[in-house]
């Protein structure tokens, strides 16, 4: 007989014999209508579990992540609101199923196991994975929970607070709401989980509105390592700005009641608090996982002998509300509907081809309010002096700060955020001055952190927001690349566009920067990027172009619900000249507010048919250097810019090369995950061109001198589009 069995006749045993664990008398905190509804929501939790491995026994099922030991969180639930947003733990079956309660309408039951059966009828991802999640609920689902929503929930929660002074147009949170984390003892070590409890409390001390409840489900251990006692009391109770509460997470009496007093604080105070709540886990991790192969039995036996659901028909007992017969009864019945409803849900349909897999991989498009640009006189207080030089050529950076001033104005819900964004304008002044024309509260200074500065950008999202964060360096972003990946790119397509986050990231990177900070500071790859699907990738190559591209970015956040990635080639931020000093050349004057290049719009410049150069960033630089150099010798190229990385804009490209005698590729990212491959794959199987390419070598990238030692030069271009162009001949 396996675990699960074991608990089960335990309970049924103990129940008839009064054979109950011994425990403190029920506290204050729940009615008794309260307390019986909150056992059959732990009960529906217990038989779902059960039920969830005999449906992978039996083919019909494929995840068994249970809750068993956990079904206090229903506690928890009935301590919220059910429109206060929860991010839950994978375990937290019971809270969705007492919030179901508060909410008319539900057929938990029926929806959660149509998920286990990953039918295209479940609500929640249409049979793409097996979640807990609701959009009635405000559960956004999560696949996994290794602390990875934790920075979005401190996103959500700041996102409340900044709703209250700053309504967003699709804000959907309540102003006097609060946000919910709940996660387990082992995920509490993660990185992740560390920066986010830390940002909380980072931004409680300075006073920032920061309605956040963490809840922490402590088991004692994570799949097999356990947690040393006291550890997570002693690395939390003294959090700077988070309140710390605690109870015995097996007793619903005791959790409805440090539930309901630290949700009070968090909703009175708009401070953080953190809710550690002692559980047991049993049945051991998952399906396949058998606990006594790496703990002693008798730790085992021991915590099955701690049930919660004994727990709660000794408390309920006492408290007058139904005896131990009377509830195994409620258990027996629950069991056995839920058996009958999964032979139902078993039977529905499922997904079958990659389109219905990928149909909600793209959000779905919101109504927005029209716009129609910023007012002459919004535009004049806030631009001040510059506008007398907007008919003057500029470098990169300061046209692109213009257009976050023109995007601010117009869009009231943009928010930046990042590291030295504000005040200091930037490590590369880009930010210039917008800390002063919107204020603190759209121009956030944040702590150094990339997982929660994107943290707070998907939270935001949440709420309504457009959040632009800022990753100060391409390479900083391998400390956060899991909350593209894992979060802000995953949520619509497990949730069927029921949630979204949209957001413009804006990144500064590519190489080129002469003899400064080395691999650090100069990355010349956006493989980790071109990996994750749905998500846009923009990259301009000179001020008007970044310009008239942001706002087309910013259209497809705000109006698709896109997660857009815009990425500055900091090498381009102040370049001047093109072909020789003082020209001015790559210069250009601010665009007018109302001009886009759209999405899978290249640029052409030239009209060549010699050669086609396709390229982009300080490819597009070098290549027009190139370009001249080439009709010295007679040779009529054209370069075409890509501009758009993902999706990658094929057909336009294929149009673009039309009538050209051959295709060279410049490609300043790496050899191995460059976009190379892609173009090189494209014309192979599209296009008859002779075509080659020329791209930077699988190397970091050096300080000093040697800079630009390993990535494509001028020189370089050239004397491989004449290889080429003798190749054919």
């Amino acid at each position: 007989m396996d675990r699960a069995e074991i608990v089960h006749e335990n309970f049924h045993n103990r129940c008839r014999t009064g054979d109950l664990p011994p425990g403190r008398a029920p506290g204050g905190g729940l009615g008794r209508a309260d307390a019986a509804r909150l056992f059959r929501a732990q009960c529906l939790s217990r038989a779902l579990d059960r039920t969830s491995r005999a449906m992978q026994k039996a083919g019909q099922g494929f995840y068994t992540i249970g809750s068993s030991g956990h079904e206090g969180m229903a506690a928890v639930a009935h301590a919220l609101r059910p429109d206060d947003i929860a991010f839950l733990h994978y375990r937290d079956a019971a809270f969705q199923i007492a919030r179901a309660d508060q909410v008319p309408g539900q057929s938990i039951a029926w929806d959660m196991l149509l998920s286990f059966a990953c039918s295209s009828e479940d609500p929640v991802s249409g049979g793409r994975h097996k979640v807990l999640g609701s959009k009635a609920l405000m559960i956004p689902p999560q696949t996994s929970t290794i602390a990875s929503h934790l920075p979005k929930a401190v996103g959500a929660a700041y996102g409340i607070g900044l709703a209250r002074r700053r309504p967003p147009e699709h804000r959907a949170l309540p102003a006097d709401g609060i946000a919910m984390a709940s996660f387990g003892d082992a995920s509490a070590n993660h990185s992740t989980a560390q920066g986010a409890i830390n940002a909380a409390g980072w931004a409680s001390v300075q006073s920032a509105p920061m309605p956040l409840l963490l809840v922490c489900e402590d088991n004692g251990i994570g799949i097999s390592t356990e947690t040393p006692k006291g550890w997570i009391e002693a690395s939390m109770r003294h959090r700077p700005g988070i309140r710390y509460f605690s109870a015995d997470g097996l007793d619903m009496y005791d959790t409805a009641r440090a539930a309901a007093e630290a949700a009070a604080y968090v909703r009175r105070q708009r401070k953080p608090a953190f809710l550690h709540l002692t559980m047991v886990r049993l049945y051991g991790h998952a399906g396949a996982d058998l606990p006594t192969t790496y703990l002693p039995k008798a730790q085992v036996e021991a915590e099955e002998a701690n049930d919660p659901l004994l727990h709660s028909v000794r408390l309920m007992d006492a408290a007058g509300v139904m005896t131990p017969q009377e509830a195994l009864k409620v258990y027996d019945e629950t069991c056995d509907r839920v058996a009958r409803v999964a032979a139902e849900a078993a039977q529905r349909p499922r997904l079958k081809t990659a389109a219905e897999v990928m149909d909600t991989i793209i959000p779905p498009k919101r109504h927005c309010a029209p716009t129609n640009g910023p007012s002459a006189e919004a535009r004049e207080a806030a631009f001040g002096s510059d506008m007398k030089q907007m008919d003057q050529p500029q470098p990169m950076v300061r046209l692109i700060n213009w257009a976050l001033t023109d995007l601010m104005l117009e869009h009231g819900e943009i928010t930046l955020m990042g590291e030295d964004v504000g005040r200091k304008g930037g490590v590369y002044g880009v930010t210039k001055a917008l800390h002063q024309r919107f204020g603190p509260d759209r121009v956030i200074d944040t702590l150094l952190d990339e997982q929660s500065i994107l943290g707070l950008a998907i939270g935001l999202a949440h709420n309504g927001f457009l959040p632009m964060p800022e990753i100060q360096f391409l390479a900083y972003l391998h400390n956060a690349e899991d909350q593209l990946r894992g979060e802000a790119a995953t949520l619509p397509f497990f949730s069927r566009g029921q949630f979204t986050n949209p957001m413009v990231l804006r990144i500064a990177g590519l190489g080129y920067q002469k003899g400064f900070g080395g691999h650090f500071h100069n990355d010349n790859s956006l493989a980790v990027l071109r990996d994750i699907p749905g998500i846009i990738i923009a990259c301009p190559s000179s001020g008007a172009d970044a310009a008239c591209m942001l706002r087309e970015c910013v259209r497809l956040a705000r109006e698709e619900q896109r997660v857009v990635v815009f990425m500055e080639p900091i090498a381009l931020y102040p370049m001047r000249d093109l072909l020789e000093a003082g020209d001015g050349a790559w210069m250009e004057t601010y665009p007018a507010p109302d001009r886009v290049i759209g999405l899978g719009e290249v640029g052409v410049h030239g009209d060549g048919t010699d050669l086609a150069i396709v390229t982009y960033g300080n490819g597009h630089y070098l290549s027009r250097q190139a370009q001249a150099r080439l009709a010295g010798d007679g040779v009529n190229a054209r370069v075409i810019d890509m501009r758009w990385i993902a999706p990658l804009p094929e057909d336009a490209l294929l149009r673009a090369v039309e009538g050209c005698d051959a295709v060279l590729i410049v490609d300043e990212c790496r050899r191995t995950g460059g976009q190379a491959e892609a173009l090189m794959a494209l014309f192979t199987e599209k296009s008859d061109l002779p075509h080659a390419r020329l791209v930077a070598e699988d190397s970091f990238i050096a300080t000093g001198p040697a800079y630009g030692a390993t990535m494509p030069s001028a020189d370089g271009i050239y004397d491989a589009a004449r290889a080429l162009l003798e190749d054919r001949t």
